[in-house]
């Protein structure tokens, strides 16, 4: 099949601004053939995306977002693809993050709140900061919270005034554990934008190396933090080492946001990238299938 894809697309289920059904229909209205969701540590909006997409005639795979930790790295995300998104264990371990999201974006919020009544400002409503997310809580729902109060003007500024100096550390996966909770559900694991990693080439051949050892299957290529000549060296180093191509936007559809559903980098990604993810992944449906009918499941 020919046509364009956007693989890395968010919704309200994590931080973005769209519900899954917006989502849909901003991107059948680009003319895509095929998207999936990378919400952050989120599975909840895949049915709802299954669905309106049928609607459409688009095709949708399952996906998400995993923080993964990995030796130096403290923040690296990592994409599953193509996977049973009911499956037992990663359900449960999306659940458990989930509460820690909760939980860490209310601490957030009290932190702000507490910087906000040093400067004399109002404070935030918590429950607006709900309502505004529509789903699960984002720190960008946080940042919107601030804009609708009158106390920035940007999201950029909510980061840069609040939000970085009020963080509360994320937990994160050893990236050992999330490639192969992955690879169990049946999906592949894809590196995601990898310029925000490191833009050192020695550095990141180096990374790439090591997580190939460990299961790698793909590297987001096509992505908003990379020119065309980056995602060219990316593809490169992906080839030399067996990788599939992937590809995405990371839209959230925020309020100031310069990303273009359907690009990555400014450039259109191809239906390959499909194509590629469900080759890879029918080897771990393959094991899946053998492993279930050992266990007589």
């Amino acid at each position: 099949m020919t046509g364009y894809v956007d693989l890395h697309l968010h919704s309200n289920c994590s931080d973005g601004a769209l519900t899954p059904v917006e989502v849909v229909q901003r991107s059948a209205a680009a003319g895509l053939k095929a998207i999936a969701l990378a919400d952050h540590d989120n599975i909840d909006g895949i049915d709802a995306l299954k669905a309106a997409g049928a609607g459409q005639e688009l095709e949708i795979l399952s996906g998400v977002e995993l923080s993964v930790a990995w030796r130096h790295w403290p923040d690296i995300h990592l994409l599953g693809y193509d996977f049973d998104h009911h499956h037992p264990a990663l359900v449960t371990v999306l659940e458990e993050f989930q509460l820690f999201r909760e939980s860490r974006n209310q601490q957030i919020v009290e932190r702000v709140n507490t910087k906000l009544a040093e400067e004399n400002q109002p404070l935030l409503d918590f429950a607006r900061v709900q309502e505004l997310a529509g789903g699960t809580i984002g720190r960008p729902h946080i940042a919107l919270a601030l804009h609708e109060a009158g106390i920035v003007k940007s999201t950029e500024e909510a980061f840069k005034r609040y939000l970085v100096t009020c963080n509360v550390p994320k937990r994160y996966f050893p990236i050992s554990e999330a490639i192969d909770l992955i690879h169990q559900a049946g999906g592949v694991a894809v590196l995601a934008h990898p310029p925000y990693i490191t833009r050192d080439r020695e550095d990141f051949r180096g990374l790439l190396d090591e997580l190939v050892e460990l299961g790698l299957d793909g590297v987001e290529v096509y992505n908003s933090g990379a020119s065309r000549n980056e995602s060219d060296w990316y593809l490169t180093e992906a080839r030399r080492r067996d990788l599939i191509v992937t590809g995405g936007s990371d839209f959230h559809g925020l309020p100031g946001e310069n990303l273009e559903i359907g690009r990555g980098g400014g450039q259109r990604i191809p239906y390959s990238c499909v194509e590629e993810i469900r080759q890879r992944s029918q080897r771990y449906h393959v094991s899946r299938s053998l492993k279930d009918a050992r266990t007589g499941f």
